[in-house]
């Protein structure tokens, strides 16, 4: 079964102090079945690499190293989703368009979701999608 993964999810396999066996443990799926994005993944992972870097998490050039390690993995880039199911749920669960994009590639594909985001994850449960990683509970 494949899976949808966010930007928070994919940061933790790069910045050491946040790397869990949970998180590892979804990083192992990636060589069963590539992870689905919608093409926000990748400006958010851009953000959150350059943030790691500018806050020192990251040495400077760190978080280009990063986004290629990133583009490496078989991570599948599904475009930007369904207009009116995002502004649905978005609506429905009182999330950014941004989380609702990840959630409705979830939705629309029958597809767990991997997010280290507490509200995105409880809109996920609430609309039957599985949850991989920390936040999938026990």
């Amino acid at each position: 079964m494949g899976f949808v993964v966010d930007a928070s999810f994919a940061a933790a396999w790069m910045l050491p102090d946040e790397q869990t066996e949970a998180t590892d443990a979804v990083m192992e799926r990636l060589t069963a079945a590539p992870a689905d994005v919608p093409s926000l993944f990748w400006h958010e992972a851009r953000n959150l690499f350059l943030m790691a870097e500018r806050r020192g998490r990251f040495a400077p050039g760190a978080a280009e190293a990063a986004m290629l390690r990133l583009r490496r993995l078989p991570i599948e880039d599904r475009g930007s989703g369904d207009d009116k199911m995002v502004l649905r749920l978005a609506a429905t669960h009182g999330l950014t368009a941004y989380d609702a994009a990840y959630l409705a590639l979830a939705v629309g594909a029958g597809a767990a979701l991997a997010t280290l985001d507490r509200k995105l994850a409880g809109a996920a449960g609430r609309e039957n999608i599985t949850l991989l990683g920390p936040l999938a509970g026990p």
